[in-house]
């Protein structure tokens, strides 16, 4: 690996790069950026995303060369003193790590569903739009060792840069796909043989009393609207019990609370 000094925040060979933030809003046509030093570690260790390239501060390089070892021979590695990369990124970027990789093709959800292991653990988003929100559940689904994500079309991409690092890289270690309603979300379950959890305060079971099936999908909504009534009503409805009646939790603090109740009670 032979670092590429990058000395013009205009140069086009970094045009991926250039004005980082403005692109999360419109899209990078199939592709991802991840930011920081852990992600960059997890990405380097998956094979279902083509990296294409890294920006790097110049005073990083020696501290990943260990990590870069795993970096296949035809991926630039661009390098930049911390004024260039401000320049080009157009914010000031502490991490002074970026890199740019492509994002592989999502495949239906019946197929999806259809490569899990018979016994599997798996979370259902419906309209979460916040990306703090998804990342926290990607992180708590891979500490926790959920198969899969479904996301209905309302949730908001697990890749967007924000969502990745929050996840702490689980966005990249946990696999997804798309669902075109939260209804053909839960009918795609039910035709693969997943027993549903929908998550809700109202809900008739009480966590702590509830035992996976061998195929557990728990659903989750996005907080205040909460879960669609129509697919609560049409699924087996769950609540964690909170005191003095205060009936407001968040939605990645919910995940990690009932991934690991299901986890603990499957070991």
């Amino acid at each position: 690996m032979m670092p590429i000094a990058i000395t013009d925040p205009d140069d086009p060979r970094i045009e991926p790069y250039r004005a980082v933030r403005e692109r999360d809003l419109v899209g990078r046509q199939h592709r991802f950026i991840v930011e920081g030093e852990v992600v960059l570690r997890v990405l380097l260790q998956q094979s279902r995303f083509d990296i294409e390239s890294l920006l790097l501060a110049e005073n990083r390089i020696d501290s990943l060369s260990n990590a870069l070892e795993n970096l296949p021979p035809n991926v630039p590695v661009y390098t930049a003193n911390r004024q260039v990369m401000d320049a080009i990124v157009g914010f000031p970027i502490h991490r002074g790590i970026l890199a740019m990789a492509r994002r592989a093709p999502l495949p239906p959800v019946e197929d999806f569903l259809a490569t899990l292991p018979q016994e599997a653990l798996i979370v259902g988003l419906v309209g979460l739009a916040n990306h703090d929100n998804v990342g926290g559940i990607f992180r708590n689904a891979a500490a926790f060792g959920a198969q899969g994500i479904l996301l209905d079309q309302e949730s908001c991409d697990p890749l967007y840069r924000k969502a990745v690092r929050v996840s702490v890289g689980g966005a990249l270690i946990v696999p997804f796909t798309r669902v075109a309603s939260a209804n053909a979300m839960v009918r795609a379950l039910q035709g693969a043989s997943f027993e549903i959890l929908a998550f809700s305060p109202a809900g008739q079971e009480i966590l702590s009393q509830v035992k996976p099936a061998r195929r557990t999908a728990l659903l989750l909504g996005a907080e205040g609207p909460g879960l669609p009534p129509d697919l609560l009503a049409q699924t087996r409805t769950v609540s964690i019990p909170m005191s003095g009646g205060f009936d407001s939790l968040n939605v990645a603090t919910t995940s990690g609370i009932a991934l690991h109740h299901l986890k603990s009670q499957r070991s």
